[in-house]
C-alpha cells in the first residue's frame, strides 16, 4: 500500500524526468548530426556522414517520443495519437531513403576505390555516442520501471539500435585508422544502411500493429 502511495506521489516527478530524457535525446542527436555530417563531408567519410544523417532522422522520432511521454502522463491508458503515427510515418520513410542512399553511395565508392582522408573523428564521435546513449538508456529504463510504463521501457530498449550503429561506425573507423583498408568506410556505411532499413520497417510495423516497439518484446 505504501509503495503504491509513494509511486502516485512520485509520478509527476518521474514523468518530468522521462520528458527531460526525451528532450536531451533530441538535442544530443541534433548536435551529433551537425558535427558528424560536417566532419564526414570534410573528411570524405561516407560512414560518418551517413551516421550524422541518421541522427537527424532520430530527431523526428524523438519528437514523437516526447509527445508520447506527455500523452502517457495525461492518460497512461490512451492509444497512440495521430501526431505520433505521423512522426512514425515520416521517420520510416526517411530511414528507407537514407538506407537506399547509403547503399548506392557505398557501392559507388567501392567501385571507384574511394577512401576517406581520415576516420579519426568517426572513432571519437562513435565512442561519445556509445557512452551518451548508454546513459540515456539506463535513465529511461530506471524511470520506465518505476512508472511501470511499457511505452517508456520500449523506448529505452529501441534506443539500443543507436548503440549498434555507433559500434559499426567505431569498428569501421578504427579498422581504417589502423590498417588503411580503403573499402572499410564504405562497408561500414552499408552496415548502417541495414540498420536504417530495419528501423524504417519497424516504424511501419508499430503503426500497423499499434505497438510501442516491435523488437522489444512489447
Amino acid at each position: 500500500m505504501d509503495s503504491a502511495v509513494s509511486l502516485t506521489a512520485d509520478r509527476p516527478k518521474l514523468y518530468r524526468i522521462a520528458f527531460i530524457l526525451a528532450i536531451v535525446t533530441i538535442v544530443y542527436n541534433i548536435i551529433e548530426g551537425l558535427v558528424s555530417m560536417l566532419l564526414g563531408f570534410a573528411d570524405e567519410s561516407l560512414a560518418l556522414f551517413g551516421f550524422g544523417t541518421d541522427s537527424f532522422v532520430e530527431v523526428i522520432s524523438g519528437v514523437g517520443i516526447a509527445h508520447m511521454v506527455l500523452r502517457v502522463k495525461s492518460n497512461s491508458g490512451s492509444s497512440r495519437s495521430a501526431f505520433e503515427n505521423r512522426a512514425l510515418s515520416i521517420t520510416g520513410v526517411s530511414f528507407y531513403i537514407l538506407a537506399a542512399g547509403l547503399v548506392i553511395s557505398g557501392v559507388y565508392n567501392i567501385a571507384v576505390k574511394h577512401e576517406p582522408e581520415t576516420t579519426f573523428w568517426g572513432v571519437v564521435i562513435s565512442a561519445v555516442s556509445i557512452l551518451t546513449m548508454s546513459l540515456l538508456i539506463l535513465g529511461k529504463l530506471r524511470t520506465g520501471k518505476k512508472l511501470q510504463s511499457d511505452a517508456i521501457l520500449a523506448d529505452a530498449e529501441c534506443t539500443r539500435v543507436c548503440i549498434y550503429m555507433s559500434v559499426i561506425l567505431l569498428i569501421s573507423s578504427l579498422i581504417y585508422e589502423l590498417t588503411g583498408f580503403i573499402y572499410i568506410d564504405s562497408i561500414g556505411a552499408i552496415g548502417l544502411a541495414w540498420f536504417s532499413f530495419s528501423e524504417g520497417r519497424e516504424c511501419f510495423q508499430k503503426i500497423r500493429h499499434n505497438t510501442y516497439c516491435i523488437d522489444c518484446g512489447d
